[in-house]
């Protein structure tokens, strides 16, 4: 329930209190302008707990109310931690209902009797602060609570990120010690064969493998880096491929390609990279499944879309079973996803093959 409905409940309630406690008695203009003033004061006891407490005392001593005091005293309990004052407070209520009224009576009445009535409205008093600690304890408890269910979350993640930062560099590891020594060795081979063949096709057959393979292990060793950081500040410091990069790609590919069209500089970086490792995607391909095909990658923006497309020939002569991992589209595709762009890749009706990948003006 909102508080202002808590308080205007507990506002009619004493209302209703004050309406029972003066039916049938004559009282005086003072009593009910205490008694009114206590109830009214009600509405601001969220915001002046102590000074509600003491407008409802003059009530206290004049008419017999019981929703205001109690009210008062609970609110106070619950907003502050001072036990003194608590203490102080709970007397003096006890003492204003106890202290009879008008003040004659108590010469002429019991005074043992006003003792003992002070005790009992003073246990009476002690019920809504106790309940009101209650509450303030509950809400702290609460609170606590949530801090140690978010600080377990915390050391949750953190140790969610420690087992994939140790995956990561064991991943690292074994992509070092076991994949680059692969490519050293290739690269190795054909730098023999480069200086040992005879022909001219060979030496360039050979000088395209080795500097394929260099390439290679660089790629390599920017993974490495980049999984033994752990996605830490790390990973920024090596510089990433842009389109800048693609005419060195394009030339070193292994294959008859060329570079048409052009792109503004200011694109965004990670669409950059997305044009880059499509074409590097695209340009792989095309030597391992079409040997012997010419390939041409064609930069374009249309106004609503820039993008690449990567279109080559039909092979001039069979293609070798290669090992593949037959994801690298599917990365593509993801990429293009993530730039909220699209990707199409299929043959062509000549029975070469297409890779086009468009990326929104807007997005970039």
């Amino acid at each position: 329930m909102p508080p202002y409905l808590v308080d205007l409940v507990v506002f009619l309630c004493a209302v209703i209190d004050l309406g029972f406690t003066t039916d049938g008695y004559d009282e005086t203009p003072g009593a009910l302008t205490a008694a009114t003033v206590a109830c009214l004061a009600l509405l601001l006891r969220r915001r002046f707990p102590l000074v509600v407490v003491l407008l409802t005392l003059p009530s206290s001593v004049m008419v017999e109310l019981t929703v205001p005091p109690f009210a008062a005293l609970f609110t106070l309990a619950d907003r502050t931690r001072d036990r003194r004052l608590l203490a102080l407070c709970a007397i003096l209520s006890a003492a204003a209902s106890a202290f009879p009224w008008p003040p004659s009576a108590l010469a002429s009445g019991d005074q043992t009797w006003t003792l003992i009535y002070f005790v009992y409205t003073l246990t009476t008093a002690a019920a809504p602060v106790l309940l009101g600690q209650l509450t303030q304890a509950r809400r702290d408890l609460s609170r606590r609570l949530a801090e140690i269910e978010q600080a377990r979350e915390h050391e949750r993640a953190l140790h969610a990120q420690a087992v994939l930062a140790q995956e990561r560099a064991q991943l690292a590891r074994e992509m070092h010690d076991v994949v680059s020594h692969q490519v050293s060795l290739i690269a190795v081979r054909a730098g023999a064969w480069q200086v040992a063949a005879k022909d001219t096709d060979s030496r360039e057959a050979a000088r395209t493998i080795r500097s394929l393979s260099v390439n290679t292990l660089d790629e390599l060793r920017h993974m490495v880096t980049l999984l033994r950081a752990s996605g830490g500040r790390a990973t920024e410091l090596t510089p990433q491929p842009t389109l800048a990069d693609l005419r060195t790609l394009v030339g070193s590919s292994g294959i008859e390609a060329e570079l048409t069209g052009a792109l503004p500089p200011d694109i965004a970086t990670p669409a950059q990279r997305a044009l880059y490792r499509t074409v590097q995607e695209a340009l792989t391909n095309v030597r391992k499944h079409a040997p012997g095909a010419r390939a041409r990658v064609h930069l374009w923006d249309d106004g609503e879309e820039f993008g690449v497309t990567v279109t080559n020939t039909p092979p001039t002569r069979p293609s070798l079973p290669l090992p593949g991992s037959q994801q690298g589209l599917i990365g593509l595709r993801e990429r293009a996803d993530l730039l909220h762009g699209t990707f199409h890749a299929g043959p062509t009706p000549d029975g070469g093959y297409r890779v086009r990948l468009g990326v929104p003006s807007a997005g970039d």
